[in-house]
């Protein structure tokens, strides 16, 4: 099993690459084979700007996503929507590369939690014909989520993180 890791900031040190990077650490201890695609070192150009349907990079993104089995994915939200990042990294992916593939959604937010975000990139989702599990996480306040290190350090994030990813593990399976 292969899980690709897509984060709607740039840089895997974002708050969200980071939260990825989590999730993808737990896929790892359970075996499963996992990847980043990082938008700052492989920039994906904006859907329709010249040359965008020769870029190299478009290429490589959408053969690795026909390659995995799963995503998990986070976006940290803009004026109550996923980022414009996170929206043009999935304007890229269309159903043949997706369909019927599970999703695990998390979202950042300066402020206070909610689920703007995450029913926006579900709603993306079902147009894919991909599987948003029922499990998700959003993480409000985000600047006091994680410590100098890089980690959670709210256990209960964490408890919903490894819950997230065993679901996206086991509808994997379910669906393979």
């Amino acid at each position: 099993m292969k899980i690709l890791g897509l984060s709607g900031e740039y840089r895997t040190t974002s708050k969200c690459g980071m939260l990825v990077n989590h999730a993808l650490d737990i896929a790892k201890g359970m075996g499963v084979e996992t990847i980043f695609w990082d938008l700052d070192t492989d920039p994906l150009p904006i859907v329709g700007e010249e040359g965008c349907w020769e870029n190299e990079n478009v290429k490589r993104f959408q053969e690795l996503v026909t390659n995995c089995d799963a995503i998990l994915a986070a976006s940290p939200e803009y004026h109550g929507t996923m980022s414009g990042a996170m929206k043009n990294t999935f304007d890229w992916i269309y159903g043949k590369h997706i369909s019927g593939k599970p999703v695990g959604l998390m979202s950042t937010l300066g402020g206070v939690q909610n689920a703007n975000t995450l029913n926006h990139m579900r709603i993306m989702l079902r147009w894919l014909h991909a599987w948003p599990v029922p499990e998700q996480l959003a993480i409000g306040k985000v600047k006091e989520a994680f410590d100098d290190e890089g980690n959670l350090v709210d256990e209960d994030h964490v408890d919903r993180l490894t819950k997230l990813v065993e679901s996206v593990i086991e509808t994997t399976k379910k669906l393979s």
